[in-house]
């Protein structure tokens, strides 16, 4: 039984065509993969078809669902089935989650408004769809209050709260450890299980194998491939799909160990408390010029805290941080999880960079270097943060980031809405910054085999063992 049937779909931004036209069909019980390198269409693809496309893109072609046929010009028509007969779970939960509002209340809320339970039934619901996803107490915090990854799951349990028979996930796994993201997996599968439609965007390779189904693959707003998910990930036919699959970090050779230069940064029995709990204690390490520590651990367990507290955002409960002195604050830099929240949204990002540049004696030509650098184009520079994809505001992310000269990078799952051709470059660029600028980088991630093959060290705060270099050796605190 088809779903949903999306014909010539195509977008526009004023005479340029960033969406060539496709078509698709979602059928009750077979998911539909779009995979493709960041800023590849994939996510306006989803806003065409829900009707959510930003100010200033205009979409063509026609949607049907079941008897309806719409416009995909005609965005104010599609609002009426939002929630209701097709759902979106977001790329960006803070931009979809309300930030006065606690995590349960905005679930509560969708089951209420849109499904229509009781305040009480709704609050119950809201309770269960939280426990599921591994949130049991988190709904009493803000989104402030919640790690990235615990951010995406209230926003996913907010956005399936409706009972939206068709499901359209955007990037559902950005963020999530590997355990998580097979949780996700499930809970999208369930819906296919009792006759939805789940169309999910990713570029995510494990999920897009887990997810399986139908897969169309995307490049520069073209399909280049299309068939049955499986085959497409075991034999691909066309070379940017090969690429793409070989760029797996599982697939990269072991980045070799540089020479370490002056102590940089170091820290001595942390302890570290977030929204009311002990993330971690007894936590110590040293980091030198041209030095990489991996940092891994699930979501929420305090990876992102460790970071606020060695860059002195949030004070410890107990223990110290020293920093090498002489440097200026601005020498010790963080590289935000979620790019959408560090980015002022109504100036546009060449304002932001450029004045990011004037302000550490920096030339508009650098910024230029490292548009080519990170393949981006400068007409995005044109463009608010919210009318460019998240992988683009990623990298631009980094782009403002190196015009610091930063000589401590805490990168915060800086590749997580990145592709593996596209991630494998930024992590090429920030390792290099380390080795060649005498950068000192602490590099959080939750994909075990990327840390592995990039960091000289690595930290897990699951349980916070003591760090271990590539010899086995524990390394002795650096003296600063």
């Amino acid at each position: 039984m088809t779903l949903l049937k999306a014909e010539h779909i195509a977008v526009a931004d004023g005479a340029t065509t960033i969406l060539q036209p496709l078509s698709l069909h979602l059928e009750a019980g077979e998911p539909l993969v779009i995979l493709g390198e960041t800023g590849s269409g994939k996510s306006l693809l989803a806003q065409a078809v829900m009707g959510t496309l930003p100010a200033g893109l205009a979409a063509t072609g026609r949607v049907s669902l079941g008897n309806r046929i719409l416009d995909a010009a005609r965005a104010q028509d599609f609002r009426r089935l939002w929630g209701r007969e097709i759902a979106v779970l977001p790329q960006e939960p803070w931009l979809s989650l309300d930030p006065l509002m606690r995590g349960a209340a905005q679930v509560a809320e969708a089951h209420r408004l849109v499904r229509g339970l009781d305040a009480a039934g709704a609050r119950r619901r809201a309770a269960s769809d939280l426990e599921h996803l591994g949130l049991a107490g988190a709904g009493d915090r803000y989104p402030h209050q919640l790690s990235g990854g615990m951010a995406q799951r209230v926003a996913i349990a907010a956005a399936r709260a409706g009972g939206a028979r068709i499901v359209i996930a955007d990037e559902p796994t950005k963020g999530l450890d590997s355990a998580r993201r097979d949780d996700v997996a499930e809970l999208l599968l369930a819906e296919l299980a009792r006759g939805g439609g789940l169309m999910v965007i990713t570029h995510d390779l494990a999920l897009a194998r887990r997810i399986g189904g139908r897969m169309i693959v995307l490049r520069e707003g073209r399909v280049v491939e299309t068939g049955q998910t499986a085959t497409v990930m075991a034999a691909p036919r066309e070379a940017y799909a090969r690429d793409l699959i070989a760029a797996d970090p599982e697939s990269w050779g072991r980045r070799p160990a540089g020479p370490r230069g002056a102590p940089v940064l170091a820290a001595s029995d942390l302890a570290a408390d977030r929204g009311g709990r002990r993330v971690f204690s007894d936590l110590s390490l040293a980091l030198a010029e041209g030095e990489i520590l991996g940092v891994t651990g699930p979501s929420g367990c305090g990876k992102s805290t460790l970071g606020d507290t060695l860059l002195g955002l949030v004070m410890p409960v107990s223990g110290r941080v020293e920093r090498q002195p002489g440097l200026p604050r601005t020498a010790f830099q963080k590289l935000y999880q979620d790019p959408v929240a560090a980015f002022p949204r109504h100036r546009t990002l060449g304002r932001t960079l450029r004045d990011t540049a004037a302000l550490h004696g920096q030339t508009s030509n650098r910024i230029d270097q490292l548009l080519t650098r990170l393949r981006l184009s400068p007409s995005l520079l044109a463009r608010r943060p919210g009318a460019v994809s998240g992988g683009e505001l990623q990298r631009l992310a980094v782009l403002r980031l190196l015009l610091t000269r930063p000589r401590f990078i805490f990168a915060d799952e800086p590749t997580s809405r990145l592709d593996p051709i596209t991630q494998r470059e930024v992590i090429g660029l920030l390792t290099e910054t380390a080795s060649q600028e005498g950068c000192a980088l602490a590099l959080v991630s939750h994909d075990t085999a990327l840390v592995g093959k990039t960091a000289d060290r690595v930290i897990s705060l699951d349980s916070c063992p003591p760090a271990e270099d590539r010899t086995g050796n524990r390394p002795v605190p650096a003296a600063v």
